[in-house]
């Protein structure tokens, strides 16, 4: 309890998860999921069942690995977690707003506090480095000076200061990968969904990148990482959800 005041103090950025305190003598209700499946399904109208049944919270500042064969369901469950797909059925909470019963304009509000890496990277590859985290700055209203500002400081972070001008296909994958995590975290977001985001990297990119990760946790970030490297799961501490054919077949709750 009191390191979670702490840091709702020191302001993390979580202040959407539902913390009610009252008076001594009065009860107390604490709840600090990031986020909460209940029951859901996701069927395709292929009648391919891509999760089933799926019930999982996930705690404000947890690191969580979901882990699983390819088509085990661990991109379509992220892609329900950032609104890019809505469950046949069952309920999802996320960040204490229930997303299943939100209409477009509150997804698109919702996805400002998220940040997304793809295996693929997904960037606009006719930009320079500076220029992929800036328009994520451009589409929530910031001002070029604060733009430029943030997108040094974020470069910094991820230690490429010093290509911010550079075409990213000049850069390895593993500095693409970086990039990428630079713009999903150049808006501070409480909520970091990672799909695979070490797949396509060699063993010392793959450290570099848990290191980004490693430290954003430590700083109070809920990360969730989709992967299927039984080795990097094994390396790190944090709690592994496994699913097969869209079924969570081990892992706590």
């Amino acid at each position: 309890m009191s390191e979670t005041l702490q840091l709702m103090e020191e302001g993390a950025k979580w202040t959407n998860s539902f913390i009610f305190l009252k008076k001594k003598g009065v009860r107390v209700s604490l709840n600090c999921n990031m986020i909460q499946m209940t029951h859901v399904f996701k069927t395709y109208p292929s009648q391919i069942t891509a999760l089933s049944d799926i019930t999982l919270e996930i705690s404000v500042g947890e690191f969580i690995f979901i882990t699983g064969p390819s088509g085990s369901g661990k991109t379509t469950l992220l892609r329900i977690l950032f609104c890019a797909e809505r469950p046949t059925s069952g309920e999802v909470v996320v960040n204490g707003v229930r997303i299943t019963q939100k209409g477009f304009r509150e997804i698109h509000l919702l996805r400002r506090k998220m940040g997304m890496v793809f295996q693929d990277f997904k960037l606009l590859q006719d930009c320079t480095v500076g220029e992929n985290i800036a328009f994520s700055l451009e589409v929530t209203g910031h001002v070029q000076k604060e733009i430029k500002k943030k997108v040094f400081e974020i470069l910094s972070r991820v230690g490429l200061q010093e290509r911010e001008g550079d075409s990213v296909l000049s850069l390895s994958a593993g500095e693409q990968q970086r990039v990428a995590i630079a713009r999903a975290l150049v808006n501070d977001p409480p909520l970091l969904l990672a799909d695979e985001p070490t797949g396509n990297l060699d063993d010392p990119m793959t450290l570099d990148v848990m290191q980004i990760f490693t430290d954003l946790h430590h700083r109070g970030a809920t990360i969730v990482f989709a992967t299927h490297d039984m080795d990097l799961i094994q390396r790190y501490p944090y709690r592994a959800i496994y699913l097969l054919k869209g079924r969570k077949v081990s892992g706590s709750a």
